[in-house]
C-alpha cells in the first residue's frame, strides 16, 4: 500500500511539474547544437526556426559579428523615432538562440508609437534622455478595463514589456533620447496597432472600423489616407 501511495506521488509530481514548465514552449525553442547559422540556400541541409543551417566547417566569426550601433538613427519623420533592429535577419549567428535587440533614437517629443511583438518580450534600458514608456494589459473580465502601467525612465533605468502586450515609448526630456531593447526572440516581429489597423492591404472595411471605434466614417478614411501618405 505505501509503495502504491509513492508511486501516485510520484506520477502526480511528475504531471504537476510538467504542466508548470509548459509555458517554456511559447517562445524560441532551445537550440540543440552549438550554433547554426542562418543562410540564404534551399540547397543546403534542413530550415530550423524559418532559416538554413549554414555547414558549420564554412562558418566564420562575421556570422556572429554586426557593427553600427554607436552610430545614430534618422529621426527626421513625423514620429521623431527610428529603430535599428539586430535580429536574425541581418545578423545570421542569431539563429535558434532566442534573442534579438535594437536601437531607438528619439527626436525630442519623438514617439515609437503603440505597437505589440508578437513573438517576444522586451527589455528597455535608457542610454540617454528622458522616456515615458507604458504598456497595456490583454482584455479582461466583463466591467473592466485594460489596465495600463507607465513610468517615466532616465538613463540607467530598465523597463519590462511582456510577449504580446501593446507598448510604447516618448520622449519627454529637453535633448535627444537613446534607448537599447533586449528580445527574448531571434526575431520577435513587430505590429504597429495605427499601420496594421488604418493601414491595411486591401483596407479594412469602414463600417467595421467606424463601428469599433465609435467615430464617423470620415474619421476613418483620413487617419487611412494620413497613414498612406506616411508609407509612400
Amino acid at each position: 500500500l505505501i509503495m502504491a501511495l509513492a508511486l501516485k506521488f510520484l506520477v502526480i509530481t511528475i504531471a504537476i511539474l510538467a504542466l508548470a514548465s509548459s509555458p517554456s514552449t511559447a517562445s524560441d525553442p532551445s537550440p540543440l547544437q552549438d550554433f547554426c547559422v542562418a543562410v540564404n540556400d534551399s540547397k543546403t541541409t534542413v530550415f530550423v526556426n524559418g532559416k538554413v543551417c549554414k555547414d558549420p566547417k564554412l562558418v566564420t566569426a562575421d556570422d556572429f559579428f554586426r557593427s553600427g550601433l554607436n552610430k545614430p538613427g534618422n529621426t527626421s519623420n513625423q514620429l521623431g523615432s527610428i529603430v535599428t533592429a539586430v535580429n536574425v535577419n541581418n545578423l545570421p549567428g542569431l539563429n535558434t538562440l532566442g534573442i534579438s535587440l535594437a536601437r531607438i533614437d528619439f527626436a525630442r517629443r519623438g514617439l515609437n508609437p503603440p505597437h505589440t511583438h508578437p513573438r517576444g518580450t522586451e527589455v528597455l534600458v535608457v542610454l540617454k534622455g528622458r522616456l515615458y514608456v507604458g504598456f497595456v494589459l490583454s482584455n479582461p473580465g466583463p466591467n473592466m478595463k485594460n489596465k495600463l502601467f507607465t513610468k517615466i525612465l532616465n538613463p540607467g533605468d530598465v523597463f519590462v514589456f511582456p510577449e504580446g502586450l501593446v507598448h510604447f515609448q516618448l520622449n519627454v526630456g529637453k535633448t535627444n533620447a537613446i534607448a537599447f531593447a533586449g528580445l527574448s526572440s531571434q526575431n520577435a516581429g513587430v505590429i504597429t496597432v495605427a499601420n496594421a489597423v488604418f493601414g491595411s492591404d486591401p483596407p479594412i472595411n469602414d463600417d467595421v472600423l467606424a463601428k469599433a471605434f465609435q467615430v464617423d466614417k470620415k474619421v476613418i478614411d483620413n487617419l487611412q489616407e494620413q497613414i498612406w501618405w506616411d508609407n509612400n
